[in-house]
């Protein structure tokens, strides 16, 4: 099994909204790709509510029974175009991927 990991840092405006406003829209598209992606086992999306410096604003957990399942999911078109959001509205992004 595989586990990708990523958590954003948001801009504080972006694309009209604000940065609340955006991670609950990144929140809303990632969710939907759940049973949309069919190598996607797995999927949370969690908005941060303790903000500080050391924290991310929004992170995805989710569950691939292979790296190359997890290549699939990276090349979707569903996952590319929420991907295209979400690189509008991020100021920073750090990831892991891991086997288990």
């Amino acid at each position: 099994m595989v586990k990708h990991i990523v958590f954003w840092k948001l801009k504080d405006e972006a694309e009209g909204a604000s940065k609340a406003e955006n991670a609950r829209k990144m929140k809303a598209k990632l969710e939907a790709l759940a049973g949309r992606i069919p190598t996607l086992k797995h999927i949370e999306v969690g908005l941060n509510f303790e903000p500080s410096d050391a924290a991310a604003d929004v992170v995805l957990y989710s569950e691939f029974a292979s790296k190359a399942d997890l290549d699939a999911y990276q090349s979707h078109p569903e996952h590319v175009a929420a991907g295209a959001f979400v690189r509008a509205v991020v100021l920073e992004r750090r990831v892991a991927d891991y086997e288990i």
